[in-house]
């Protein structure tokens, strides 16, 4: 092979590749958001931390016990944390859908602000700025969502905003007024 077919054969080479991917994202067999996570069907992780609106009083999953609930990890700093807020509020206002945040890598000041404007889907919120919790659940990113069964077995995970169709898709079958959209 002569010098100049190398970098040919390079970029025909990643060509393919990058239209193999192209393809199984266009049939939704590969997702680059979706990341998996060794969670699913295990405890919890545990945390204890300091709540958000009552910094003398702790957020835990033990709070949780004995219902399924959600942990929904954000920040202000998260444009995608912003867009799904409408949607956790009404899971929590009209369906009573247990969210527990935890505001993760963001200041208190800017967090609670947020709320006080748009309203408060949470039952509780972590405060976690320096990564403590998330770190425990294998956060990469805001918004990552987590669905916790009775028995504190996280059951889903999801990466992304919240939206109707997430919600039916994965979700509303585990709370028994949470079928509709």
């Amino acid at each position: 092979m002569t010098r100049a077919a190398i970098p040919l054969a390079l970029f025909l080479v990643l060509a393919g590749l990058f239209w193999y991917v192209l393809g199984l994202m266009n049939q939704g067999e590969y997702n680059p958001r979706e990341v998996p996570t060794q969670f699913i069907g295990k405890p919890a992780p545990d945390f204890s931390l300091p709540d958000l609106l009552d910094p003398t009083s702790k957020v835990s999953p033990r709070d949780m016990a004995g219902k399924p609930w959600l942990l929904n990890v954000w920040g202000t700093w998260c444009p995608e944390c912003w867009k799904e807020h409408d949607y956790l509020l009404q899971l929590a206002r009209r369906r009573g859908i247990p969210i527990v945040g935890i505001n993760w890598r963001d200041e208190a000041a800017e967090a609670k602000a947020m709320l006080s404007r748009l309203g408060n889907p949470f039952l509780k919120i972590g405060f976690d700025p320096n990564s403590e919790a998330v770190i425990e659940w294998g956060v990469y990113g805001a918004p990552e969502t987590f669905l916790i069964d009775a028995e504190g077995i996280v059951r889903v995970k999801h990466t992304g905003a919240m939206t109707a169709q997430v919600w039916r898709d994965k979700f509303a079958s585990y709370f028994e007024s949470g079928a509709e959209s």
